[in-house]
């Protein structure tokens, strides 16, 4: 930085009191990595120098009379073999002195590699009303030297060639086009990659804009409890404000994962709905939720569009179990087939009592039934705990709530011929 300063400082100085007294050939060259540079220093006769008093440096050091060759009494030589490549884009210096060391002329030598084809190009629209593409160079990245990069594009069939002019300092391969695209007419885009040692360009794409439309995350996502229940998380949220100005429709993902847990655990069956509950969930835990959309059918496009950025995360807690407090031990089998027996005669009894046929069985009947046998639990437990503090009635369900569960659904099924009745970890 010094030299150029240095060199920016003392070149406007000669040429004013002289036009062109000295000079550098060739001036500003491009050269590939490992080349040999023989570069001469022209001076004026008019000067009085007599080139064995010159002298050269690079980017500021003073470089070796042993690489100098003396060609006239105003020609002096330097030859610099296997040139590494340049230590800044801009070029390094390469200057001629007089012997006091003022500058007499200056070059720079850009030493890199032509650009490789560039990779990796795709592009999508935001809500169908602009295009962003991006790109990775080709081969290890880096030419040393200036290369710049150009986005290009035109419709497949007609149209002229137009490029993209809004390009991202903070991402410097991706190029946005704001305005102005065509809706059910393909494009063809592509990259070219030049600088002083060559050009590259992209393999063409081609792409309609309503095939790789994606929007803006779901918003509003709302995390609630279901009641009293343990293992259990509603989950709301809003359609991106997009979706109101297209004819289309979204499919939603969910993930959450607990607060301790950097694992997140995807559900890729929510549909179109814009709730869902969660299920199976660890009571007394807090969760981290998000949501985003797929925008799905845009204009009677078949092709599905692309998933947008989660929504920021949303944490809720279940609630606490009071089981766990009471103490806990493993199920014998005989226990487990016990247990399983008697909380099926309990939900059946319960049916009757409340369902007055299966035409008013719902998920909320199922969550009021899921509560009364918390309730159940509790008080048994509570029992036990009296009775005998190292005999606890108090069990786990892992054994046979699935069994227990399946049964249900069957039953649930079968009544209201409705697959959305979903429990244990599956969303509603």
């Amino acid at each position: 930085m010094l030299s150029l300063l240095f060199l920016i400082m003392y070149i406007p100085a000669v040429m004013s009191s002289s036009s062109q007294m000295a000079g550098i050939f060739p001036q500003d060259p491009a050269l590939p990595i490992g080349s040999t540079l023989t570069a001469t220093c022209s001076v004026s006769p008019d000067l009085g120098l007599h080139a064995s008093s010159l002298f050269w440096s690079l980017n500021g050091h003073r470089l070796p009379s042993s690489s100098y060759s003396v060609l006239s009494p105003t020609a002096l030589s330097v030859t610099l073999p296997g040139l590494p490549a340049s230590r800044q884009r801009s070029g390094d210096n390469l200057v001629c002195h007089n012997h006091g060391g003022h500058v007499l002329a200056g070059s720079c030598l850009y030493i890199g590699m032509p650009p490789v084809k560039p990779v990796n190009l795709t592009c999508w629209s935001r809500n169908i009303k602009d295009l962003t593409c991006r790109w990775a160079p080709g081969g290890q990245g880096e030419t040393f030297i200036k290369t710049k990069y150009t986005l290009k594009y035109k419709l497949r069939w007609y149209g002229r060639e137009r490029e993209c002019e809004e390009y991202n300092a903070a991402q410097p391969y991706s190029c946005y086009i704001p305005r102005d695209l065509a809706l059910f007419t393909p494009y063809e885009i592509w990259v070219e990659a030049t600088n002083q040692l060559g050009s590259a360009t992209s393999d063409v794409i081609t792409l309609d804009i309503l095939d790789v439309v994606t929007t803006d995350p779901p918003s509003a996502v709302s995390v609630s409890r279901v009641g009293d229940l343990e293992d259990h998380l509603s989950v709301r949220w809003k359609s991106p404000p997009a979706l109101k100005d297209f004819l289309f429709q979204a499919k939603y993902q969910i993930r959450y994962r607990l607060e301790d847990n950097s694992d997140w655990k995807v559900m890729d069956d929510v549909g179109n709905q814009t709730s869902c509950r969660l299920a199976g969930l660890r009571p007394g835990t807090v969760y981290f939720v998000q949501v985003r959309c797929n925008p799905v059918g845009i204009y009677g496009s078949r092709r599905a569009g692309i998933w947008s950025e989660w929504s920021h995360p949303t944490a809720a807690s279940t609630p606490r179990s009071e089981r766990a407090l009471s103490g806990s031990c493993d199920s014998k089998s005989g226990d487990s087939n016990s247990t399983l027996r008697r909380e099926l005669k309990q939900f059946f009894g319960w049916v009757r009592n409340h369902a007055y046929g299966c035409g008013g069985m719902s998920i909320k009947l199922y969550d009021q039934w899921r509560v009364w046998m918390q309730k159940s639990h509790k008080t048994r437990n509570q029992v036990g705990k009296d009775l005998s503090r190292t005999h606890l009635h108090s069990y786990t369900t892992t054994t046979h709530t699935g069994m227990l569960t399946g049964l249900i659904e069957s039953f649930v099924s079968s009544c209201l011929n409705r697959s959305a009745f979903l429990v244990q970890g599956n969303p509603h």
